[in-house]
């Protein structure tokens, strides 16, 4: 059996219906000519693995970025990331201090500066911005 083999950029991702989808970008040198050729809706088996900034293959369990503290920061300064909780009925009052508070409750720390030794609550948070990344595009 062949397997095609290429890199991609996350795209986007987006839930309909039928689950999850994921949009990825690949460039047009690397698109497998056996991918082209297949029909819309043809079924694969995907395995994937995220690519460090050395370009090796990243352990999830220690990519909990020493920045992961300041991203959640930026985040909740973010008047976007205000109106995804608004509109997603997570605060009921814009603004910095609610979108930090309810950051913190959702992910059950006292403060920001526990993402970085607490990787559940780096996952979950990580799983928020990517839900509101994904809220982002679809309403640019």
């Amino acid at each position: 059996m062949k397997t095609n083999q290429f890199e991609a950029l996350k795209v986007a991702l987006r839930q309909d219906k039928t689950g999850y989808v994921l949009t990825l970008s690949i460039h047009p040198d690397e698109v497998p000519v056996e991918v082209m050729r297949d029909f819309v809706g043809a079924r694969y088996q995907v395995v994937m693995v995220r690519l460090s900034d050395e370009e090796t293959p990243l352990n999830r369990d220690q990519a909990y970025s020493k920045d992961i503290v300041r991203n959640a920061a930026i985040l909740c300064r973010d008047p976007g990331f205000h109106r995804f909780l608004l509109e997603t009925g997570q605060i009921s009052v814009e603004g910095e201090l609610a979108a930090a508070e309810w950051l913190r409750e959702e992910l059950q720390i006292s403060s920001r500066a526990e993402l970085k030794d607490n990787p559940a609550a780096a996952r979950h948070f990580n799983f928020i911005y990517q839900e509101y990344t994904a809220w982002k595009h679809l309403n640019a």
